[in-house]
């Protein structure tokens, strides 16, 4: 029977079932983090999951409270890829068939695992707002069982047995921080460490192009996006639920929202100071630490899911070493004469630069002989240094121009 509101005692009983299928996620305590911020920052790392993600507590937990009947009929739910995998192996682990309606702009990582776990998958629309309405129209017509990816309290409190195994482990925690998409993670955390302690803080963290819930708590009432653009493609969600809308109004403290240039900082931040691979929204929370405006607090941040394609992750990994000026490209003019490639290397070389592609275009002037132009993309160790390379080639008469780096990856 589908729950009428949320319970202590529900969240207690969705904690004990979840962990039939749960691996253990363990708080880790980030050095780095700490002392970035001033915190005592503890990483939740659910992208450790089975399924790749925190969505198999709340996909399972609902499950387990359905009837055989409604079971049988098979499920259907709509998603952007972490709650598809976690119906997906849920409906497996009852022996029943489900259907998933996904986006077409979901990670080929994410679909593939959902059909892995045996489920069929149907791709439509852009946005998860356009795949649940389809979802929804295909329940209805086939009889299928709908289960919502976040506008379920069921769903809402099997995400809530994080919020226990968070204080279990660190009863003394002041702050979480979870990621917010349609709600559900934040709705089953913020309501059940409420219960716990009243005197948590939990912060919502949205991506500042999907800021829905924002825009619907400063209005008081659900509140529609009309467009959403953030390569946090797991919380791209144009519309929070109704039914859950009321207890994240009354247990969020606050929203921080984070511009998708944050998320491809904090993916190189991970990598580089924890090897951990997290998907651009469960680093929602990671880049929201360096907004709190507090210092001396122990603050969790949930990193909500893993599942990335490779694409991405190439893509975020350039990104990222372009946004800290260690790879960059400049442009420079020299006469096309036999030894002025070795000069120009020399220089860098001799600043310390690697250099990891040239270009060399012989028809930016008419007059070969007077200049020709060469592209050069290199490597640096951060600011400072890039800009003792440039310098360097300027004072040796070079007069660098800096231009957007290409795919190195190509």
């Amino acid at each position: 029977m589908a729950a009428t509101e949320l319970s202590l005692e529900k969240f207690e009983e969705a904690y004990n079932i979840v962990q039939k299928v749960v691996l253990p996620t363990n708080l880790i305590y980030s050095d780095y983090f700490s002392n970035q911020t001033g915190n005592k920052v503890y990483i939740k790392p659910e992208n450790m999951q089975l399924t790749g993600a925190y969505k198999i507590r709340g996909a399972y937990y609902k499950i387990s409270t359905l009837s055989d009947a409604e079971r049988a009929k098979g499920l259907i739910t709509a998603s952007a890829g972490n709650h598809a995998q976690g119906v997906a192996y849920a409906a497996k682990a009852y022996g029943v068939k489900a259907t998933i309606v996904m986006p077409t702009t979901t990670p080929l990582i994410k679909v593939n695992r959902t059909k892995s776990y045996g489920a069929e998958v149907i791709l439509y629309g852009d946005v998860y707002d356009e795949s649940c309405a389809y979802a929804l129209e295909l329940a209805e017509d086939k009889g299928y069982t709908f289960v919502h990816p976040f506008d379920d309290l069921d769903v809402a409190t099997g995400q809530g047995s994080i919020a226990m195994e968070i204080i279990k482990e660190l009863p003394t925690v002041d702050y979480i921080l979870v990621p917010v998409g349609g709600g559900g993670l934040a709705t089953g955390v913020s309501s059940f460490a409420k219960m716990l302690n009243p005197n948590i803080k939990v912060i919502g963290v949205e991506p500042a192009g999907a800021n829905c819930l924002q825009e619907s708590l400063k209005f008081g009432k659900v509140t529609t996006l009309p467009v959403v653009d953030t390569i946090a493609d797991g919380t791209a969600v144009k519309t929070p639920g109704e039914k859950i809308f009321p207890y994240l109004q009354k247990n969020l403290d606050d929203i921080i929202t984070i511009p998708d240039a944050e998320l491809i900082l904090a993916f190189l931040d991970m990598l580089e100071n924890h090897k951990m691979l997290a998907e651009n929204s469960g680093l929602l929370t990671i880049a929201a630490l360096k907004h709190l405006q507090v210092t001396d607090k122990k603050v969790v941040s949930i990193i909500s899911g893993g599942n990335m394609d490779m694409i991405t992750f190439a893509s975020l990994v350039q990104h990222g070493l372009i946004a800290r000026s260690r790879i960059f490209t400049v442009s420079v003019l020299l006469p096309d004469k036999p030894g002025e490639l070795m000069n120009v290397s020399t220089v860098i070389a001799q600043a310390q630069g690697n250099i990891i592609q040239l270009e060399h275009n012989q028809f930016v002037s008419l007059n070969r002989n007077s200049a020709v132009e060469l592209v050069i993309t290199m490597e640096a160790f951060g600011p400072e240094h890039k800009q003792a390379i440039i310098q360097e080639l300027a004072e040796h008469g070079y007069s660098p121009m800096e231009k957007t780096p290409k795919n190195i990856y190509n």
